[in-house]
C-alpha cells in the first residue's frame, strides 16, 4: 500500500521535487497582479507544460504560505516505484 504524506516544510518540498527532476512553476496567466505568483504547480523536466512557466523557489513559497497551503504527495507508488503524486491542499 503506498502512502501519502502532507507537509509544510520548504525543505521537505523541495528535496521531494528536485529528487524528481521538477522545478516549481505557475499557471500562465493567473496572476491576479504583479505581486502574486498565481496558480502554483510543479514542472517535470521531462513533461511538455506550455501552459506552465517556471518560477524561483523564493516566489513558489511566497504564494504557498500566503495561500496557505500544504503539500500532498506521495514517495512511492504502490508497487514500490517513485511517485510524482501530489497536489496543493488548504491547511
Amino acid at each position: 500500500m503506498s502512502d501519502s504524506k502532507t507537509t509544510t516544510d520548504h525543505h521537505e518540498i523541495q528535496k521531494w521535487v528536485e529528487e524528481r527532476n521538477g522545478q516549481p512553476a505557475i499557471v500562465k496567466g493567473t496572476e491576479e497582479n504583479e505581486d502574486s505568483a498565481g496558480l502554483l504547480r510543479i514542472r517535470f523536466t521531462d513533461e511538455s507544460k506550455d501552459e506552465l512557466k517556471a518560477v524561483g523557489w523564493d516566489t513558489f513559497f511566497e504564494t504557498f504560505e500566503e495561500k496557505k497551503l500544504a503539500f500532498l504527495y506521495q514517495d512511492k507508488t504502490k508497487d514500490g516505484k517513485e511517485s510524482r503524486f501530489f497536489k496543493f491542499v488548504s491547511r
